[in-house]
């Protein structure tokens, strides 16, 4: 049955289908709207929003050498990974999503106005943390790339892609600025290129996706998690969910759906649309450029591919130095749209936990302290590289360090969504409950195994 008040969706249980009720999901989301999807727009790359630029960024330079290493080390051994994440990410990313569009605050926001302020301030906390570190590496990672390219100073080259990080965001109109995140995702490209060009049997490539090659010792278990968190990451949750926040602030007639009684299933179906996409363009990438490091480290015996740079210098002999170049130029483009990705996602979550005005929309004398939160962060990041902090070292557990606090705000996103206070009538339902609490499990377990696995040797020895 329908209901004309829900814009000829499904009719929901119950007095607008609070109380626990929710409406219909189907594999990764609510019913397919019956009219338009919202926004009304004819083109497709128009239509793609939030979810597109989350699902790009997430190949971001220290991803790039997650999977890279992952490659290298484990060959084919752990692609099946990027496969079996796609369904557990998208969900996760839609739940961020619904989040933000249904209650009109982002995840910092909500966390704020319904769980313990302890609570918030730790997750906050750690996840500046880990985008600050991640941000460093990522810079470190793109100066490398530059000069592999065309040469000059490796300081100079990371503080020129922290200044232009930052002018993007404070100087660019929103809509603007969206418009050249959407386009540096086509950089993206470059690796699906590499990956054509590299020597490899796709038979194989095939088997290993359906075919787990499972090992039990902390190495693989530590890139396991590596790429769970760079794949499944905190700050894409943040940020995606204040995307949409974004947009309602650009877009007058739209109001948060708790507030809109029949624009929910399209605003839902566009929001699975866009998430979907995004989401599988992000894991298309990283299967191309684990296959390419595989087949790098079958024909070269290199099993150690440390960074971003490396990876691409890995391919100059074996696919030539058009693959080299595409892949170092890819490296710098990945690079400019995952920096103020989370930079801007940190300082969503700083601005929200403390109350002040957030948004890329506001102009810099309206949002200071948000705009100065983006600057600080950049400018932290960019300091580590002059640091005497291992760069590699940095990179991987930064993305492990993903891992570990995914867990608690994946578990808080969960139990937020299915709150009738928190999202009305639009609580998840059983399919993206199944599929959230499956991810936020096994990234869980994945993180016990790995702690154990690294500390019972120690243990064992000082027994």
């Amino acid at each position: 049955m329908t209901d004309p008040e829900n814009g000829g969706g499904p009719r929901i249980s119950g007095k607008d289908g609070v109380g626990g009720h929710a409406v219909n999901d189907n594999a990764l989301g609510d019913e397919a709207p019956s009219a338009v999807i919202e926004p009304t727009k004819p083109r497709l790359f128009e239509l793609l929003g939030p979810g597109l630029v989350t699902g790009a960024s997430d190949d971001d330079p220290s991803g790039i050498a997650t999977y890279s290493q992952a490659g290298a080390q484990f060959g084919l051994g752990l692609s099946w990974s990027l496969l079996f994440t796609y369904p557990l990410m998208s969900a996760v990313q839609i739940i961020s999503a619904r989040i933000g569009r249904t209650t009109g605050h982002g995840i910092a926001g909500n966390l704020r106005r319904h769980y313990p302020n302890t609570l918030l301030q730790v997750l906050v906390g750690l996840l500046i943390v880990a985008n600050t570190i991640n941000i460093g590496a990522d810079l470190g990672a793109m100066a490398d790339a530059a000069r592999l390219l065309v040469g000059g100073n490796q300081f100079a080259l990371v503080f020129a892609f922290a200044g232009v990080s930052i002018a993007m965001q404070i100087l660019l109109q929103y809509q603007r600025y969206v418009s050249v995140l959407k386009w540096l995702a086509a950089t993206l490209l470059a690796y699906v290129i590499c990956a054509v060009l590299i020597d490899i049997s796709w038979r194989d490539v095939l088997k290993s996706l359906v075919v787990p090659r499972l090992q039990w010792n902390a190495g693989y278990l530590t890139a396991l998690v590596a790429i769970l968190g760079t794949t499944i990451s905190p700050y894409l949750f943040f940020w995606q969910a204040s995307q949409e926040v974004e947009d309602l602030h650009e877009e007058p007639r739209r109001k948060p759906l708790v507030k809109d009684r029949n624009g929910g299933v399209a605003a839902l179906g566009r929001i699975r649309l866009d998430t979907m996409v995004g989401m599988a363009i992000s894991n298309l990438i990283a299967l191309a450029i684990l296959i390419s490091m595989a087949a790098v480290a079958a024909k070269s015996g290199a099993s150690t591919i440390e960074t971003s740079a490396q990876a691409a210098e890995a391919l100059r002999p074996v696919a030539g130095p058009y693959a080299f170049a595409l892949f170092a130029a890819g490296v710098i483009g990945t690079g400019l749209l995952a920096v103020p990705v989370l930079a801007g996602s940190a300082a969503y979550a700083v601005g929200e936990a403390g109350q002040w005005p957030v948004g890329l929309g506001r102009r810099p004398l309206e949002a200071r302290a948000f705009y100065g939160t983006i600057a600080v962060a950049t400018a932290l990041g960019t300091l580590l590289n002059l640091a005497p902090i291992n760069p590699i070292q940095a990179l991987f557990w930064s993305a492990v360090l993903n891992g570990v606090v995914a867990v608690p705000v994946m578990a808080a996103m969960m139990l937020m969504a299915r709150r009738s206070d928190v999202m009305g009538r639009w609580v998840i339902g059983r399919p993206l409950q199944l599929l959230g609490w499956t991810a936020t499990l096994i990234m869980t377990l994945c993180v016990s195994g790995m702690l154990v696995l690294s500390l019972l040797p120690r243990l064992t020895g000082a027994s």
